[in-house]
């Protein structure tokens, strides 16, 4: 399994300090959610047109991947759409196998068009399947139960469909067991949002891995099993919650911690 962190938790980060971050950790791979101010990735200088073969390279040279393009899209909404077509593009580009989707903006579940959603998804697969993209969809909102994100994701007659398990969701809102989960979304999941959190007060406060009480180890486990090898990427989101701990310290914590828990599965 391959070790990545999201941008998501360095918003003030230069470019130079999440490559240099990154390679000096000795992380597998970078995924891009932005770059200090500017969110949205097709308009980050490092991937314009200009710039995006030499940042591409850089990468390479230094033996690091971008795991995944983040967007922000919501499929069944044509803004949402148009969004994720700007990401494929920008991924074939970079020749970056993924890019996340969402069914809905908010992590909570909500009323959501199922239908309308699985039109647009499967429309958006289509036009990423000829780009060598997986356009993958998230446990996030409704999709947070993985019995109704099974059933949808069963019914997208696409090759390249895939999920991303952020393992925080189906845990917190659903009181998912990780076997649970596992079971009902496993063979479509190719990505993972690692976070650890506690419940307080009817509050998710998020904590450094190992220091809530997420199943993370339990969840690798269930990965191994299945010789998994994709990426396990830190989501650690300080963009949205500036008072949680420097991406500094929490980057290093991670790769040591996720290494120790798979150096006792291996």
């Amino acid at each position: 399994m391959k070790l990545a962190f999201s941008t998501i938790g360095c918003p003030n980060w230069t470019f130079d300090e999440i490559f240099a971050a990154a390679k000096d950790l000795g992380y597998n791979a970078v995924e891009v959610r932005g770059l200090g101010h500017e969110i949205y990735v097709p308009k980050v200088k490092e991937f314009s047109d200009f710039y995006i073969d030499s940042t591409m390279e850089r990468f390479a040279n230094a033996g690091l991947a971008v795991s995944m393009f983040t967007s922000s899209a919501v499929v069944g909404d044509e803004k949402g759409k148009a969004e994720a077509i700007d990401y494929i593009d920008l991924a074939y580009k970079a020749n970056v196998p993924f890019v996340r989707v969402m069914i809905s903006q908010n992590a909570e579940p909500e009323e959501t068009d199922v239908a309308r959603a699985a039109i647009a998804y499967s429309e958006i697969c289509e036009y990423a399947s000829d780009k060598n993209v997986c356009p993958l969809i998230e446990t996030n909102g409704i999709f947070a139960d993985s019995a109704v994100l099974a059933k949808f994701i069963k019914e997208i007659d696409c090759k390249n469909k895939g999920i991303l398990w952020d393992i925080n969701h189906p845990v917190r809102f659903f009181g998912e067991k990780a076997e649970q989960t596992y079971e009902n979304i496993g063979e479509y999941v190719k990505y993972l949002h690692i976070k650890d959190s506690v419940q307080k007060n009817g509050k998710i406060e998020y904590r450094m891995t190992g220091h809530g009480d997420l199943p993370v180890a339990e969840i690798l486990r269930l990965l191994s099993k299945d010789s998994f090898d994709g990426f396990l990427s830190l989501e650690w989101t300080k963009r949205w919650l500036p008072e949680l701990q420097e991406p500094g310290i929490v980057f290093s914590h991670y790769i040591n911690h996720m290494r120790d828990i798979l150096s006792k599965i291996n």
